[in-house]
């Protein structure tokens, strides 16, 4: 947090130096924190196939890094434990054990059912170890640290890597590509699901109920069928917003440090305000993130799971 409010005074210091008279642009200045890097700037540029530009942006380098880490931690751990003698986990490897044994049998099984919990099991637990550890490095201040470095010390040029990675935001999961991706994934397992439980054919007329008048399929086949796009629509808006929203709230009061400091032409004047009101709500406002990354993590993959266990126990 301190580190996005010096960032804030360095953006506001140096757009001064570029256009005087413009002032300090909180808006510019929040969207450019917490967007993906721009498309015609990307990180690693890539050539266009079938019209497609699978150029590397901030948000797809911070998908790689994520997917990493989460391989890295969770493979060097287990490893670790098959290597040991004793049968008990001890240390971080218990705490995994017990994140999976929840997941598994208090997410996954009560809604998929016994015979098909070790089938979606590894769907539902990739989601929420990739979506928590997404969410949760969007509020570490790393890429704030490294450039804040870059202003006082390296001062790279706008043309180099390091000068594009720490422009942009670093919660991937606050971009709707991204958690629109994740929702396909959940919009193609429900289909699977429900195809393998049933057969193809069976799971497309399990849609509707059977044996109502063919009046009433004119009107609740459309429902159905928009039902069938909603729920993944709704994975995808819940996740990114709650992602963004916070991050645009925490910069947007920190903003008013340098909008009271030019209001009222005083930097004590914005000093105070930082103290008196920024600091104390940015800190609240963080501490209430460090539980939407976990909840919103949960709420994913229980509604994944919720969807998947519709297609396989099929009622109305």
């Amino acid at each position: 947090m301190y580190l996005n409010l010096l960032l804030l005074a360095q953006e506001a210091a140096h757009g001064a130096g570029e256009a005087p008279h413009e002032g300090f642009d909180a808006g510019t200045t929040i969207i450019e924190h917490v967007s993906n890097s721009p498309i015609d700037h990307p990180l690693i540029h890539l050539p266009h196939i079938f019209g497609i530009d699978f150029s590397v942006t901030k948000h797809v380098f911070m998908l790689w890094l994520v997917a990493a880490i989460v391989f890295a931690v969770v493979t060097f751990t287990v490893r670790r434990y098959l290597k040991q003698d004793r049968l008990i986990p001890s240390g971080f490897m218990n705490a995994l054990e017990a994140v999976v044994e929840f997941i598994r049998d208090s997410i996954v099984q009560p809604n998929v059912g016994r015979k098909w919990v070790l089938t979606w099991s590894p769907l539902i637990l990739t989601f929420f170890f990739f979506i928590l550890t997404a969410n949760a490095m969007g509020l570490i201040p790393l890429f704030d640290f490294v450039g804040m470095l870059d202003r006082f010390v390296i001062h790279s040029s706008p043309e180099t890597f390091l000068y594009k990675v720490i422009h942009g935001g670093t919660t991937a999961t606050a971009n709707f590509n991204v958690t629109a991706a994740l929702a396909t994934v959940t919009f193609g397992a429900i289909i699977l699901a429900g195809s393998l439980a049933h057969g193809f054919v069976q799971h497309w007329k399990n849609l509707v109920p059977h044996g109502l008048h063919p009046a009433i399929y004119i009107l609740l086949i459309p429902i159905e069928i928009i039902g069938m796009f909603v729920r993944p629509f709704a994975l995808t808006m819940r996740l990114a917003a709650n992602m963004t929203g916070g991050h645009i709230a925490i910069l947007a009061i920190l903003s008013f440090v340098f909008l009271f400091a030019e209001m009222f032409k005083s930097h004590i004047a914005g000093i105070g305000v930082g103290f008196l009101v920024s600091m104390p709500l940015a800190v609240g406002i963080s501490a209430l993130e460090i539980i939407v990354v976990l909840v919103q993590a949960y709420v994913f993959t229980l509604l994944t799971a919720v969807f998947i266990g519709m297609a396989i126990h099929v009622h109305h």
